[in-house]
Formats: structure tokens, C-alpha cells, sequence
């Protein structure tokens, strides 16, 4: 087959690239600049020059084409702008999953020329199988490292045209198969940042894009002032380090998470009796469904992923209407917020995706 795979320098996109180059597959290279790379001057950082010194030396050893795909302005218009609109109007945005959806599977199939490749290929942790002509996400092997939560709101047409190579492996056997390979980044560690950041702390993003402002933390039950803050969107529901409020008279010892945010007054609550609110946080509301099947599941227990991660929760789905439904978790979650994504499962199945409204 024709494969174009995508690669950032590390690891897992190495490893995914050699390997179809093993299979005898006629394999293509494409690396993404992205918006963000030309301005690390903010930042003191540009990894993408290192990434790229990476790229070049495995593609030359196999001789392999590289093609570098400008996306900048592209990636500044729909990632940036939307996760600077949703921190800035109190939600929680996902660059991550935004990213694959326009950026990765979007524009960059629409800047090559698709039709001359039979798939696209990358390094992420999830697996693609066929059931009755429709494409559905399976779980990867490693609970840690799987990435269906990531692709959760992919379409048919991009999970078509799309293979994970190294999706049936652990981190442990990408490792091993990078020592084997005698690759340049076998050692390297993985990245931690979001999509666009790379190693760029987000609250430096943040700050870069809407500054400080001051404004109070106060008691949720007494409405009472606690502290200051420089800007409710350095604040997420559910959070409990950095809330800077010193020391507290009659303290309990419990402590203060962020249970609310009122984004018009800049004040940030906070309260220590968190899951005894009225809200227990274990019923939200969803909408912006994307079912991989083409349907709704018939199934009304799930379990869904609120974050990427290994943890997930047993759900009761009942849907209000055809846009909307409600989610009743087994247990709170402290950190539930308007904007981010759930992921729907059955088992090792993830069934797609929906946006939290409440």
C-alpha cells in the first residue's frame, strides 16, 4: 500500500513509520508545522527544530521522502482561536481533540493529494476495526497510553482512511521495537504538553493571549472574600492546587476546590464541603453527539471517559431529546465542566463522542 504517516519526532510516530516501511509498504513521511513553532520566541523554546533533526536522520537512513506541510495560519484560525474562546467564556476546551479533528485528519487531508495515498497513518495508541460497513475506535492494549478518548469525535471519512500501526502495542513494545530499530529518539520521553504547546506551560499560553486581571476568590456558601486572583481562566472546576488563598481563620483542615466561576464579576468560587453541595457532580448534560454508528446505542448503561486517561465510569444515558441527553455517573466527578468531551464505551468499544452543556 501508499502511506502517508504522519510524524513528529517521536517515539511513537517513528516506531509507527519504520514498521510500515518493514512491511514493504511504499511509505511517505509528512511533518506539520504548525501555528505556534515561529513564535516560541514568547517562550524561550523551539522544539521544532529538534523534532525535525529527528525526522531527518530516520528518513534518511531508510531513505524515505519527507514532506514538511505548512498548517500555521490554518491552525491559529480553528485550534488557537477556539481554545482562547472557551477558556475566555469559562469553559473547558480540548486543543487535543480539536487538533485531530481539523488540523491532523482534516486540513492536512485536504492539503495533500489523499487520493494517491490508500491510508494515512500515525502513532497514536487506539486501533481501528470494521463491523458492518462502519469503522469503530477500539481501545489500545495499554490502559495509560490509549488515545480513543483523542479521536472520539472523528467522522466515518477520516476513520476510513486512517491505520494506528503501533495501536495493538504497549509503550513498553514501542520502546523495545525503537531500541531494535536503533532509532535516534529510542530514549526520547514523550511529550506532555497539549497538542500545540509541546513543552510550553499552559498557563504561560494563557497568559500570553488574555493577560491578568484581578479579581476575588470568595466562599461559595458565605460569599465572603478569600483571596485575589489574576484572571478566572487560570482557574478549572474541580481544581484544588494554586488556588493562593493563604491561611484561613476556623479552619477545618479540608480542603478548597474551585466549585464555580462567574465570568462577567472575574470572581472565582471556591468551597471545602465540595462534594456536599447540592450538586453531588454526578450528573451532567450532553449534547453534540457523534455516534460511530451512525445511531444512538440501544445500550442505556455505559461507561464513558471524562478526560483522557485510564479511568472511566459507569453511566446511566437518558436522553431529553434528540440533541440533548442526560448522564448519571456512578460516582462524582470534581471535576465535571461545561466544554470538555465525553467518550462513550461498551467494553474495549469506544462508540463516539458529545460535548458537556452542564
Amino acid at each position: 500500500m501508499k502511506i502517508a504517516v504522519l510524524v513528529s519526532g517521536g517515539v511513537d510516530s517513528s516506531v509507527a513509520l519504520k514498521l510500515l516501511k518493514e512491511q514493504g509498504h511504499d511509505v511517505t513521511a509528512y511533518y506539520i508545522k504548525i501555528w505556534l513553532e515561529d513564535e516560541m520566541a514568547f517562550f524561550g523554546n523551539c522544539p521544532w527544530e529538534k523534532d525535525l533533526t529527528f525526522v531527518r536522520k530516520i528518513c534518511k537512513k531508510d531513505n524515505i521522502p519527507l514532506k514538511i506541510i505548512n498548517l500555521q495560519k490554518e491552525y491559529f484560525d480553528t485550534v488557537v482561536k477556539y481554545t482562547i474562546s472557551e477558556v475566555s467564556s469559562g469553559r473547558t476546551p480540548n486543543p487535543d481533540i480539536m487538533c485531530n479533528n481539523n488540523i491532523k485528519f482534516g486540513l492536512f487531508f485536504k492539503k495533500i493529494d489523499l487520493k494517491k495515498y490508500d491510508k494515512i497513518a500515525t502513532g497514536h495508541y487506539a486501533q481501528i476495526i470494521k463491523k458492518s460497513n462502519r469503522y469503530l475506535l477500539k481501545k489500545a492494549p495499554d490502559p495509560i497510553k490509549d488515545q480513543t478518548y483523542f479521536l472520539s469525535n472523528l467522522k466515518q471519512s477520516q476513520l476510513k482512511k486512517l491505520i494506528f500501526p503501533i495501536g495493538h502495542l504497549t509503550k513498553a513494545e514501542v520502546r523495545k521495537l525503537a531500541r531494535k530499530f536503533k532509532l535516534p529518539n529510542a530514549s526520547r520521553k514523550d511529550s506532555q504538553g497539549i497538542c500545540f504547546l509541546g513543552k510550553i506551560k499552559y498557563s504561560e499560553f494563557i497568559r500570553h493571549y488574555l493577560g491578568e486581571k484581578k479579581g476575588e476568590i470568595r466562599n461559595f456558601e458565605t460569599k465572603e472574600k478569600m483571596g485575589e486572583h489574576e484572571g478566572f481562566w487560570y482557574y478549572t472546576i474541580g481544581q484544588r492546587k494554586g488556588i493562593k488563598i493563604g491561611g484561613i481563620k476556623n479552619s477545618t483542615g479540608k480542603p478548597f476546590y474551585v466549585v464555580a466561576k462567574n465570568t462577567k464579576k472575574n470572581i472565582v468560587y471556591v468551597s471545602n464541603n465540595y462534594h456536599a453541595l447540592d450538586q453531588k457532580r454526578d450528573t451532567l448534560e450532553v449534547t453534540k453527539f457523534n455516534w460511530f454508528a451512525g445511531t444512538p446505542p440501544t445500550k442505556k448503561t455505559l461507561n464513558v471517559k471524562l478526560r483522557h486517561g485510564e479511568h472511566e465510569y459507569k453511566c446511566r444515558i437518558k436522553f431529553l431529546n434528540k440533541s440533548r441527553a442526560q448522564l448519571k455517573l456512578n460516582s462524582p466527578d470534581q471535576g465535571i465542566a461545561p466544554g470538555q468531551f465525553v467518550a462513550f464505551y461498551d467494553k474495549d468499544i469506544c462508540l463516539g463522542s458529545a460535548v458537556i452543556t452542564r
